[in-house]
């Protein structure tokens, strides 16, 4: 009885240790991952902001929203309608991408996103994660223009 006690015990603490040694690699590999396509993650979501910009505008049928990018990498987005703008930096040794939306409530705080690498089952990639979370960049880069020309982060109905 004692010896098999003493064997099981021994294998929970085998499996144990495999388990916390695979999520050390999968840690390292996802680390890996986000390094090597955070790059890759910023100019994705870099055009879709100046995308969604463009077709602002041609809804509006006039220059409401004016995107550029700064000498620094950094993008601005100018709002005719409310003369504010937002911010978008990326820093790169951080993986981490940050929205600061002059539209925004002083109470309310920036948009930090981190880029997390993944694995898709047979490759890894990499993508912005907000909260724990994947983030809908569409809809996130929708909400910030929402609230930078003023009409608030969600539609009425």
């Amino acid at each position: 009885m004692r010896d098999e006690s003493t064997k099981q015990a021994a294998q929970e603490f085998l499996a144990a240790k495999l388990t916390e040694e695979a999520q050390k690699l999968e840690d390292k590999l996802n680390q890996e991952t986000a390094v090597a396509r955070s790059l890759q993650v910023w100019k994705h979501f870099r055009d879709s902001i100046f995308s969604q910009c463009t077709e602002w505008n041609s809804v509006t049928q006039e220059q409401t929203l004016t995107c550029k990018e700064t000498p620094l990498g950094d993008l601005r987005v100018w709002c005719a309608a409310t003369s504010k703008h937002l911010t978008v930096h990326y820093d790169s040794r951080k993986l981490l991408v940050t929205l600061k939306n002059g539209g925004r409530r002083e109470n309310e705080t920036d948009v930090i996103l981190h880029i997390e690498g993944y694995s898709t089952g047979s490759d890894r990639s990499a993508h912005l994660v907000r909260n724990d979370e994947p983030a809908n960049v569409p809809l996130l880069i929708l909400g910030e223009l929402r609230l930078l020309s003023g009409i608030g982060r969600q539609r009425t109905s």
